[in-house]
């Protein structure tokens, strides 16, 4: 049942704002408005922006699925700017929400201009003044500008940026043998917007993105060949062979800064880890141990990568460390099975498969969650900021993308065709 409270506000009238007689400045003047005001949990009020229909739904989405608090009903008023407050912050101010977000688009020579305030309620401020986004009027940037504005809300509030303008690559199959179809998929990281890739005969293996979300490096493995690694640009073009080279090669990596990338091969022989150039070229082999080595990840900072080793016997594959200062590797995992290791973007989680259960562990190798039995051989993969992980399962024989919160925030999942494998999160582009 909800519980509500009436408003009572005592205005100590001021000989600048009002031209009164003296004799009524005995006294406060006692206004009671006669509606209530329910009390809340939520953290955040956030009031449609003024002239849009577009962006307030994306961005009211995106902030319910973090750990705050939001909501845009039973508000007293709907405001569109600080200056429309005045007179009534003490009305907002009852009501507990400790931020309120309003603002407002207009049209600039074809374009949208969407300013925007993030209000602290207590101390009645605009966080870091007011903010300017312009789009192109156009349904894809009014989208994507959606999620840049609830990321920034959502750093305004937090202090961490947010999550919302990278994107979701993964795999979708469907038929088997040589009926197998693949798509490369990418979708927005709310679930919507997904849109196909690449789509080839055959099997498409562990995609990644490159730092600046542009492009995706992914292996194919066509009927009666071996997997070849390609880098394709996300906004159309071909794909370009890498590795035209004869060995299994799969599991690309960039580097952080674009330049390189990480995989794993077997044309000389078991599978190793290499290094080469992101256009191609020829690649130089890091491991070369007896055993085989795949599914490298590159540490955030470059200076090391982590990777998948069974030198440990057979059928217990263990994730290790190499660094490229010291050429030295040591042993990570503490778990009887792990691989596909991923780093969280500020290296201190590794997200991983320990047996047949999606897991997140600490730089030191202890897990810290268990994401359960996916009914797959699929590993998480990490948000922007590291708040959330995507990873994929089988429920009911269908394939879902579970979109999870790690500190409270709503968890949910999109379903699609046949089996979806091997979600990776982009970074937000800068």
């Amino acid at each position: 049942m909800r519980t509500h409270q009436k408003l009572c506000l005592s205005l100590l009238a001021s000989t600048s704002t009002l031209l009164i007689s003296s004799n009524l400045l005995a006294a406060p003047v006692v206004l009671e408005l006669d509606y209530d005001i329910p009390v809340q949990q939520n953290q955040v009020a956030f009031v449609p922006f003024a002239g849009d229909s577009v962006l307030s739904p994306i961005i009211l989405n995106d902030l319910s699925k973090t750990e705050l608090k939001v909501t845009s009903k039973d508000l007293p008023q709907q405001p569109h700017s600080i200056s429309e407050l005045s007179g009534t912050l003490p009305v907002w101010q009852s009501m507990g929400i400790p931020y309120l977000v309003v603002g407002s688009t207009r049209s600039n020579r074809g374009k949208v201009v969407t300013d925007y305030e993030v209000i602290d309620i207590k101390s009645g401020r605009v966080i870091e003044g007011k903010q300017s986004l312009t789009a192109d009027n156009n349904k894809e940037s009014m989208r994507y500008a959606g999620h840049v504005i609830a990321d920034k809300v959502y750093e305004l509030i937090t202090g961490i940026p947010g999550d919302f303008s990278g994107r979701i690559a993964y795999i979708e199959e469907v038929g088997t043998g040589k009926e197998k179809v693949s798509r490369l998929k990418v979708m927005d990281a709310d679930g919507e917007n997904a849109k196909t890739i690449t789509e080839v005969a055959g099997s498409i293996f562990s995609p990644s993105w490159s730092p600046d979300g542009n492009r995706i490096a992914y292996s194919v493995q066509r009927d009666k060949s071996y997997p070849v690694i390609y880098v394709q640009n996300v906004s159309g073009g071909s794909a370009s062979a890498l590795t035209p080279f004869s060995g299994s090669n799969l599991s690309p990596s960039f580097s952080p800064d674009g330049s390189k990338i990480l995989f794993s091969s077997s044309f000389e022989g078991s599978a190793d880890i290499y290094e080469m150039s992101a256009s191609g070229g020829k690649p130089r082999r890091i491991t070369n141990w007896p055993s085989s080595e795949v599914q490298p990840s590159y540490a955030p900072d470059g200076k090391s990568f982590v990777f998948v080793s069974d030198r440990s016997g057979f059928n217990k594959p263990q994730i290790y460390r190499y660094e490229f200062g010291s050429g030295n590797t040591t042993k990570v995992s503490n778990s009887g099975y792990a691989t596909s290791p991923q780093f969280s973007s500020d290296g201190s989680q590794i997200a991983f498969l320990s047996g047949r259960s999606a897991a997140i562990m600490n730089s030191g190798g202890a897990i810290t969650t268990n994401l359960g039995n996916t009914g797959i051989d699929e590993a998480p993969s990490f948000s922007p900021n590291g708040k959330r992980v995507v990873y994929a399962s089988t429920q009911g024989g269908k394939g879902i993308l579970t979109i999870k919160s790690l500190n409270g925030g709503e968890s949910f999942g999109k379903s699609g065709q046949g089996t979806i494998r091997s979600p990776v999160w982009s970074s937000s582009p800068k």
